[in-house]
């Protein structure tokens, strides 16, 4: 790409709106899952007991199942990023480069 392009394209109105709309996606749904991570690492450090106690009195603890959300949870929000990035984001960038025309 030129130098010249490159400039047209920083100075899109549309591209710093793909950039910020991009940023605050991709931090928040990483913020989720960060928090939901150490939030189970800290119940893991302060209160294994808790953890450890059985579901139904049977041999499946109340850790595995969140363990298992979390795991889940990760799919999740990487489906709703590349959904919107799908959507919404590849919109823009095609929008962006046919102003580039």
């Amino acid at each position: 790409m030129s130098a010249d392009l490159y400039e047209q394209v920083k100075l899109n109105p549309k591209f710093n709106q793909l950039v910020k709309q991009r940023s605050r996606w991709a931090w928040t749904l990483s913020s989720i899952i960060l928090i939901m991570y150490f939030s189970f690492i800290l119940l893991i450090a302060f209160v294994p007991e808790w953890l450890g106690m059985p579901l139904f009195g049977g041999v499946i603890t109340i850790g595995i199942p969140i363990g298992v959300f979390i795991i889940v949870a990760a799919f999740v929000l990487t489906g709703i990023y590349v959904h919107k990035a799908n959507k919404d984001f590849d919109r823009m960038n095609q929008e962006i480069i046919r102003a580039l025309k």
